[in-house]
């Protein structure tokens, strides 16, 4: 199973949202011991923003993720997709390039038009923890 982890799952354990930790962290523990997972190169910039820096958190994270290979013409078609989130749509553009099978968000309405299924943190720890 390959995954693309979106941006809120990597903030939820980068800034401890304690309402979501648990299972936003138990994906990255997933990825950790061998699951394959990604993260869009925007993603990176966006937590490094957000983090006001977040080198030690971006180290960690890329010893356990791939950052999948994008360019012109993916961008292109996000621009284009019926997708109403632009991020999002650049996330799914991600996901496409690396042949993921979900994207992991807890933002699963922006994704209603992805054609990479979306699923929750949960539900995908459900699906190949349990």
């Amino acid at each position: 199973m390959r995954i693309l982890i979106d941006t809120d799952v990597l903030l939820d354990v980068a800034l401890a949202r304690e309402q979501h930790l648990a299972a936003s962290a138990a994906v990255l523990e997933w990825a950790e011991s061998g699951g394959e997972a990604a993260v869009a190169w925007h993603s990176l910039t966006n937590c490094s923003y957000l983090l006001k820096g977040g080198r030690g958190f971006l180290k960690k994270l890329l010893r356990i993720v791939e950052v999948p290979e994008v360019g012109t013409q993916d961008a292109k078609w996000a621009v284009e997709s019926p997708m109403t989130d632009l991020e999002d749509a650049f996330q799914t553009a991600a996901a496409l390039s690396w042949k993921a099978d979900f994207i992991v968000t807890r933002n699963l309405v922006d994704y209603r038009k992805s054609p990479v299924p979306a699923i929750s943190p949960s539900a995908f720890l459900k699906k190949n923890v349990n």
